[in-house]
């Protein structure tokens, strides 16, 4: 048995999507105090993105790190880059596209780092698969930035296993991780392959949406819920994240509250381990299908 050993000791991961939401923390020094939190609970990796904001999350998180100078030695952090949302595409057709291009990941990839305030992106992810990938070209660019102390791994994000190996194949680089959805309500990878995809390759699974989007409270019984509560102590956030944890390589959730008692409920769920059979109750539940 060999699961990749990428950010063992990395319980969960906040995520920086939703931060313009939080007003109070985009000013520096509050930010900053937020980090600190985080980091005294154990939690030193961050996820962004250069879309989140269009690039504002990055650059508020930067000056969260200049505003406490420290910081910027003890924090990781992953980010993506290759989506083109339409408001930012400046061709005529105004479409949403992707650009895994060596060019524009270069420049990329010096924009993140100029916004986050750092001087290496711990891990930078393809966000989403390019059907015009040139795999080589981009893995070359890549390997120039690992080179250059620019980033240090390299992963794909919302890849099936054919893309990440396609990609595999043409950089001497690891491929460290894949961030893609994976949740109670989000189960198909757990059955077709996919999963056991990830622990093969040695691929860490960074779980996206692992709430299963709140839904817990209105697709399991109140019954299972209260029996599951008082067995193990926790909330629906920390039964959510004890149950994707529990998967064989142990998914990292990537969480996209920034509140801190969901924080800590989650943290509670990554402390805990659910009986077997009621891992698999919930699992019932949530997809209304008895298991075969």
């Amino acid at each position: 048995m060999s699961y990749s050993r990428f950010l063992e000791d990395t319980p969960l991961i906040p995520g920086m999507m939703r931060l313009l939401d939080h007003t109070d923390l985009c000013q520096p020094t509050r930010l900053a105090d937020w980090i600190h939190r985080r980091l005294n609970e154990g939690l030193t990796v961050f996820d962004h993105a250069d879309i989140y904001g269009d690039g504002e999350c990055e650059r508020v998180f930067g000056e969260a790190l200049m505003a406490s100078p420290e910081l910027r030695q003890k924090v990781q952090v992953v980010s993506k880059a290759g989506i083109v949302p339409a408001h930012r595409d400046s061709s005529p057709w105004t479409t949403k596209h992707y650009r895994a291009e060596a060019d524009y990941f270069s420049e990329a990839i010096d924009k993140s780092l100029s916004r986050l305030r750092v001087d290496q992106i711990h891990t930078l992810l393809i966000h989403r698969p390019d059907p015009l990938l040139d795999a080589e070209s981009l893995a070359n660019a890549l390997e120039q930035a690992v080179s250059a102390g620019k980033i240090q791994h390299i992963g794909v994000s919302n890849f099936l296993p054919e893309q990440w190996r396609w990609l595999q194949k043409n950089t001497r680089l690891p491929l460290v991780c894949n961030q893609s959805e994976l949740s109670l309500s989000h189960t198909g990878a757990l059955f077709d392959g996919t999963h056991e995809a990830h622990l093969n390759d040695g691929l860490r699974w960074l779980a996206w949406s692992p709430l299963a989007g709140g839904t817990l409270p209105s697709s399991v019984p109140e019954s299972l819920l209260k029996a599951a509560r008082e067995e193990t102590g926790l909330c629906e956030t920390g039964l959510a994240i004890a149950w994707l944890r529990q998967i064989p390589g142990a998914p990292i959730p990537v969480l996209g509250s920034m509140r801190d008692t969901r924080i800590e409920a989650a943290l509670e769920g990554t402390r805990t381990v659910l009986p077997r059979p009621l891992w698999f109750a919930l699992l019932e539940a949530m997809r209304q299908t008895a298991v075969p």
